[in-house]
């Protein structure tokens, strides 16, 4: 079967509604706010004018290997109990797990929200840092329970892992799972290595970890290294997983939960179970698809290095990332404003992040993408010096 982006989209858009993917849960209404109304999606036009880079997608979008794979399930698209490209076996052989040590869910979201409901129960709060991803939060906040967030670093807006074991150690009673998000959301530091290691050795026994790895594939630094060989040794700990970002499913909804099989069944039943079969086969085709994430991997690191180059050339620092995004501190000036100045000329970047209100988030977007966000930036700061910016 022949296909192109253009055939696979249109396909899509005609059997993505029987698939019933759940497609809209996680996405935060980011397409009703670009439109300027909650809740409403903007034109295929209007869209489409707009410069990405608010959501970390990756911009390039699926390769042709993953396209061919999503048509192809098209046939089962009326079927109920339909094969599913074993997406689970494929998974544990990538990771040297058993299938019981995975859940397959409609994206990681789904992940953090089973977690969050599977362990914080009977008033147990999550134990995390401020910024990160905060749909974990969020979440704690909607079945009734809370978080316990602390400070990152001042400095250098680490997470402060001894602050972390601390904090675990005397209010352990209180606290359900600790949660990391590594690389951070939206700082794009890592937690190296041996951090991990210091914090799974010095919490209490037995108190789980959940650790976000939705970036793990954007990752030079050689002190960093994946968390799933813990789950191997049957520590407590659960990674979070995504198809979202360089595998460019996120519109598919597709992530998983690599843990110790006792946990898992602890978390199943909270889970939806409601993977669509164009998202299991695009999945599977992802993971044999090394090369093009070699190749997005290189692109995106690639341009991420340039437009901070420039940025940090016009007087405006930037945190280090080792992901497809970076922030950039706006030199005293509060966020949304900004935020608002660049929809405004129609590029769309990340939201709000407290406490910190005077850095912008910046997904990485296409070559053309970047340019526009880099014209739009000096229209709307001026050039500083070095001496100024740091002053």
């Amino acid at each position: 079967m022949s296909v192109s982006r253009r055939s696979f989209l249109g396909g899509a858009a005609a059997a993505l509604g029987t698939l019933g993917s759940g497609i809209d849960v996680f996405a935060q209404n980011r397409q009703g706010a670009l439109a300027g109304a909650p809740g409403q999606r903007p034109s295929m036009d209007d869209y489409d004018s707009i410069a990405h880079l608010s959501s970390n997608e990756n911009c390039w979008g699926p390769p042709e290997s993953v396209l061919k794979a999503m048509n192809q399930s098209f046939k089962y698209a009326m079927r109920y109990g339909y094969p599913g490209g074993d997406v689970q076996g494929e998974l544990a052989k990538h990771h040297g797990v058993k299938n019981d040590n995975l859940l397959i869910t409609a994206g990681s979201g789904e992940v953090l929200d089973v977690v969050g409901t599977t362990f914080l129960q009977n008033g147990k709060k999550v134990l995390g840092v401020e910024p990160s991803y905060s749909s974990v939060y969020q979440h704690a906040t909607s079945i009734k329970s809370s978080a316990i967030k602390l400070p990152l670093n001042q400095k250098d807006h680490r997470q402060n892992i001894a602050a972390i074991v601390k904090t675990a150690n005397e209010r352990a009673s209180e606290i359900g799972f600790v949660y990391l998000c590594n690389p951070n959301n939206p700082t794009g530091l890592i937690v190296t290595k041996d951090e991990i290691k210091q914090l799974l050795d010095g919490l209490p026994q037995g108190m789980p970890v959940l650790i976000d790895e939705a970036y793990h594939h954007f990752v030079d630094d050689a002190r960093y290294a994946t968390s799933v060989p813990y789950v191997v040794e049957g520590r407590p700990v659960i990674i979070a997983r995504t198809f979202s970002k360089i595998a460019a499913l996120a519109a598919m909804r597709i992530g998983y939960a690599v843990a110790p099989a006792e946990l898992i069944q602890k978390m199943r039943p909270y889970s939806m179970g409601s993977v669509n079969v164009a998202a299991r086969f695009g999945a599977v085709a992802a993971l044999k698809d090394a090369k093009s994430q070699a190749e997005i991997k290189a692109r995106t690191i690639a341009l991420r290095k340039k437009v901070t180059a420039e940025l940090d050339a016009y007087g405006y620092e930037t945190i280090p990332s080792e992901t497809n995004f970076f922030m950039v501190s706006l030199n005293g000036r509060e966020v949304q404003p900004v935020i608002d100045e660049f929809r405004g000329k129609k590029v769309a970047v990340g939201r709000p992040f407290p406490p910190m209100t005077q850095h912008l988030r910046v997904s990485i977007g296409t070559e053309d993408e970047m340019e526009r966000f880099m014209k739009a930036f000096k229209e709307i700061f001026p050039a500083k010096s070095r001496t100024t910016a740091a002053g």
